[in-house]
């Protein structure tokens, strides 16, 4: 019967979604974490009459016609890149982006990866990196003698060296964009990968041409709305609920079947 195939299609998709709400409800406090969302398709149908088929000499068609589907599957789980809160932290080098964009992070590897977690710090060496110690790109050194490290909505860097009342300007740094931001490959540590899908980083300097202005002393929070994920959890119980009675259904006409012969 396929009932029973069709009905475990959809368990096996419910079972995947409540995955997806998992990981967003344990991500609820990550810095710059976008939630994920299921998406579903049908799969293939069978014709057993098709649509428009003759039924007479006479040239008469079948107004509609017999399709059964073979059940669903999971097709995507694209990341929602909306605006997360921005919180205030008071820590000197924690800045938020308000906006599009992302961080540039230089990997070991030698790759580019990218994130929306700007709680950053200084190496022994003075050099600007996240709190793996990856380098963010472009290098700013921050000297040993500052004093105080200034940051602007434009991404200027300035310290305040020594007992000098004038801030001295140390870097800059830059964001990139992408064409399709749900086509950046997620490796953890809040870091993405760019991808054919996603396009070429486009990279420029905040609060122009469209980029986000950057916040210092915040960060930005998850997007994940803790009351939209469990209406997503109970709806995705409940259809996984129904799909199993559809198993124990179709068990029983089968056990009848059976009793008949």
């Amino acid at each position: 019967m396929k009932a029973l195939y069709i009905a475990s299609t959809g368990m096996s998709a419910q079972e995947r979604n409540v995955e997806v709400i998992s990981n967003n409800i344990a991500n609820m406090r990550t810095t710059g974490y976008k939630r994920q969302r299921a998406e579903f398709q049908d799969l293939l149908y069978q014709a057993h009459r098709r649509a428009g088929a003759t039924t007479s000499e006479t040239g008469t068609l079948v107004p509609a016609g017999i399709e059964i589907g073979s059940g669903v599957k999971t097709v995507a789980t694209p990341r929602i890149m909306s605006q997360g809160t921005v919180t205030q932290t008071e820590k000197e080098l924690d800045v938020a982006i308000r906006g599009e964009g992302f961080f540039m992070v230089q990997m070991p590897d030698g790759n580019t990866a990218y994130t929306r977690d700007g709680s950053f710090e200084r190496d022994d060496t003075g050099q600007l990196v996240n709190v793996n110690g990856y380098t963010i790109s472009p290098g700013i050194v921050i000297p040993s003698n500052a004093n105080s490290v200034s940051i602007s909505n434009d991404g200027t860097v300035e310290a305040y060296l020594g007992t000098s009342t004038t801030p001295t300007a140390i870097g800059q740094l830059q964001l990139a964009r992408f064409v399709n931001t749900a086509g950046l490959q997620g490796i953890g540590d809040n870091l993405y990968l760019e991808t054919a899908s996603s396009g070429a980083a486009q990279t420029g300097t905040p609060d122009t041409d469209g980029m986000g202005d950057l916040l210092q002393g915040y960060l930005e929070a998850s997007n994940v709305n803790s009351v939209t994920e469990i209406a997503d959890l109970i709806a995705a119980q409940r259809a996984y609920e129904m799909n199993a009675r559809v198993i124990s259904g179709a068990d029983e006409m089968m056990q009848s079947t059976s009793q008949l012969r």
